[in-house]
């Protein structure tokens, strides 16, 4: 995997450090990665990406991966969103990026669309991919939300979780090394085994139901919009449109730049299943 890429582990703080690798040459753009993956996620797509032109940087978040894990707090500061932006400009900025795109799938949309409402003077376009809004995904939670979407709730609110997932990662996650491939699926086994990443993951969602809510809320109320060109994408045969529609009309309010959307046939591991038509999406949408 990402051969001709750079491997590194990047002090921020005096206590957080940020894994992963970067390649390629060109505008920088930075790749997100979900839960439960880790930055090897992306590991057919950031080649395609360099090939086109592109400094391509896939971190692992904090608490995910080889990252930091810093010990939680109670009100989930240390695991929003807000502070995994900050991690990320920290990162670029270190990396010599001063100004990026930034792309992330699943939780890692949450990383992106906060580090572009945050830090609007170093984000130049965003791509969120698979996901609405945090605040808009609970006010429109419903049956279909609960029966499909469950682990939220599961993750952020029982006190039961760690215990269940750390009783066996493995039975719990179920990764398939076919589909995945196997330094992806080394990577991801090596990550889940570890119980302060599920602790940290954990965190994450518990965060997302309370104090990235929080922020979202202060956002909207505020008349905060994204002011970059952002590319709402997502797969096909997942559930975005089951649960949204057009899952770009629920980003819209939230968008003051161009926005433009895209499906990408896929399941949702959309950077695995179809690497190629991300790929092309994203490097379209970046030029």
């Amino acid at each position: 995997m990402f051969d001709t890429f750079d491997e590194w582990d990047v002090p921020i703080t005096d206590t957080v450090t940020i894994h992963g690798r970067s390649g390629g040459t060109g505008p920088p753009v930075v790749l997100l990665h979900g839960h439960p993956r880790t930055h090897t996620t992306w590991y057919r797509v950031a080649p395609l990406l360099a090939e086109s032109g592109f400094t391509v940087v896939c971190p692992d978040l904090r608490g995910y991966g080889r990252s930091a894990k810093p010990v939680p707090d109670e009100r989930h500061e240390v695991y929003c969103d807000r502070t995994m932006a900050a991690d990320l400009v920290a990162l670029m900025r270190a990396l010599g990026h001063p100004r990026f795109a930034v792309a992330g799938h699943d939780r890692g949309s949450y990383v992106a669309y906060r580090t572009a409402l945050d830090h609007p003077e170093a984000v130049t376009r965003l791509a969120v991919l698979d996901s609405v809004p945090i605040l808009e995904a609970l006010e429109r939670a419903d049956a279909r939300f609960a029966e499909e979407w469950w682990h939220w709730f599961f993750f952020g609110a029982s006190p039961h979780a760690e215990r269940v997932i750390t009783a066996d990662p493995l039975a719990w996650y179920r990764p398939d090394e076919n589909r995945m491939g196997s330094g992806n699926y080394r990577d991801m086994v090596r990550a889940i085994s570890d119980p302060a990443t599920v602790l940290a993951m954990l965190e994450d969602y518990r965060a997302g139901l309370t104090i990235d809510r929080a922020h979202d809320e202060a956002d909207r109320a505020a008349g905060r919009t994204i002011a970059c060109d952002t590319l709402v994408a997502w797969s096909t045969r997942d559930d975005m449109e089951h649960l949204y529609g057009d899952p770009a009309a629920v980003w819209e309010p939230w968008v003051s730049g161009g926005l433009t959307s895209a499906r990408i046939d896929s399941g949702h591991h959309m950077a695995e299943e179809n690497p190629v038509q991300l790929a092309e999406t994203l490097a379209r949408f970046l030029r």
